[in-house]
């Protein structure tokens, strides 16, 4: 016999988990469950080792247009609310400074440009540009051994949020009402359209029958969608990240200038949300043939995705073939091998602490996750970002970054879908939702 719900969402990690928060405390929806395959939530890419723990606004990020920031700040912004409003005390986040570091007049005009010219400025009203003696000032060892003739400019705000979102997304599940049915350790098995939504297998739970359906399973959404016969015309290119450590040497987040035409984060250094004793570098970027990091099974989930016909090989060649991003690919697998990697990844980490040796860094072991990049088979291109199909009563959510700095944002637009899958019976109290969160958020006096 299986159990009937207006809502069953798919996925623990932290965008099914901020879905079911929405829906559950500001929404009249009568029965929810959450199904996550691990024991616990937000364990894979969600995990505080997995990601670079940086709450996204836009600001600093120099691989966003001013288009890309202005969609990302609200997101964030909504979360960091949350964080103010539900966290007081810090446990599952901290804030700290943090920068856009421009060395050498080419960079130093790019970051006076982007602030001045391009509308950061102004949309961001707390990001300031700084020169080498506040640098210096927020973070010593930025400056330290550094050339003094070489020019420097930052941009710096204090909106730098270091984020567990694993205990993050356990915080979203914690705070829902009883009534709210929550599965770990269930695997969902199958998905099968029905007349009027969704009945959904899974191995513990049994059968669950569902109105609407939200699958935020990371880069296994896109493969449940290929099941059901949506997204045929997309892949996934899954980028895997990993980090290096040092001892404690910054005070936040120093993050330095994209590259043109990379579409990966550049190397930045952050302190760890959790171990003040440590500083992360990264992430590297590696081609990797897996949906998750370290598990072998994942890789047929992969050829699943992939498909392995003509439209998916042509698309890798045309993305690979750029002059470009096949060095920085190349250049990335180097970072893994031991004695040579460490070298070769030095001079990113020297450009934020000029005074770091070879000796002074270690490949965190244990660290990062896969990111699920799309691709699109009909254009031959990578889309970065998110991604979300939405079908007949069913939404899939494939969200590498910002993702998760944008996942209430990205809940807040699911939920009103679901209210119309299920033909309006239900209402979403939008500004009570806004209050708990952005309303908390603290703006610039």
């Amino acid at each position: 016999m299986s159990e009937q719900y207006d809502l069953v969402i798919v996925g623990g990690g932290i965008s099914g988990a901020s879905l079911l928060y929405t829906t559950a405390k500001f929404t009249d929806i009568d029965s929810i469950a959450l199904v996550e395959k691990e024991p616990e939530i937000g364990a894979i890419n969600t995990h505080h080792t997995n990601n670079s723990q940086t709450l996204h606004f836009g600001d600093i990020e120099t691989n966003y247009t001013l288009e890309k920031a202005e969609e990302v700040k609200e997101g964030a912004e909504l979360l960091a609310g949350y964080l103010e409003n539900h966290d007081p005390d810090r446990e599952m986040h901290a804030k700290r400074s943090k920068m856009v570091l421009g060395v050498g007049r080419e960079e130093v005009d790019s970051l006076e440009q982007r602030y001045e010219e391009e509308g950061f400025g102004d949309l961001f009203p707390k990001l300031e540009p700084i020169g080498r003696e506040e640098i210096a000032d927020l973070e010593p060892k930025v400056v330290e051994g550094r050339d003094p003739d070489t020019e420097m400019l930052a941009l710096q705000t204090p909106d730098g949020y270091v984020v567990d979102y694993g205990a993050t997304a356990e915080s979203f599940v914690d705070a829902v009402d009883d009534g709210v049915d929550v599965f770990t350790g269930t695997e969902v098995t199958d998905i099968t359209p029905k007349p009027d939504g969704h009945e959904i297998e899974t191995a513990g739970a049994g059968t669950l029958d569902a109105d609407a359906t939200v699958v935020a399973a990371g880069s296994h959404s896109l493969q449940m969608a290929k099941e059901l016969g949506y997204g045929q015309d997309k892949v996934l290119l899954p980028v895997a990240g990993s980090f290096f450590l040092a001892d404690d040497l910054l005070n936040g987040k120093v993050y330095t200038l994209q590259m043109k035409k990379l579409p990966f984060a550049a190397v930045h250094g952050d302190a760890d949300v959790h171990d003040g004793s440590i500083t992360r570098f990264g992430p590297t970027a590696k081609l990797v043939p897996a949906l998750e990091r370290g598990r072998i099974s994942t890789v047929g989930d992969f050829l699943d995705v992939f498909g392995l016909n003509a439209a998916s090989f042509l698309s890798y060649a045309n993305i690979l073939a750029d002059r470009i991003l096949l060095p920085y690919v190349l250049r990335n697998l180097v970072y893994d091998v031991p004695e040579i990697g460490p070298r070769q990844f030095l001079p990113h980490v020297q450009k934020v602490v000029p005074s770091v040796e070879l000796d002074d860094i270690e490949r965190a072991k244990g660290y990062g996750g896969v990111r699920p990049q799309i691709v699109d088979t009909e254009k031959k291109s990578l889309d970065m970002g998110e991604a979300k199909i939405v079908g007949n009563d069913v939404i899939f959510n494939i969200t590498p970054s910002p993702g998760a700095s944008t996942c209430l944002k990205n809940a807040m637009r699911d939920t009103h879908t679901i209210v119309d899958f299920l033909d309006d019976e239900y209402e979403f109290d939008e500004d009570a939702f806004r209050e708990d969160t952005i309303g908390e958020f603290p703006r610039a006096e």
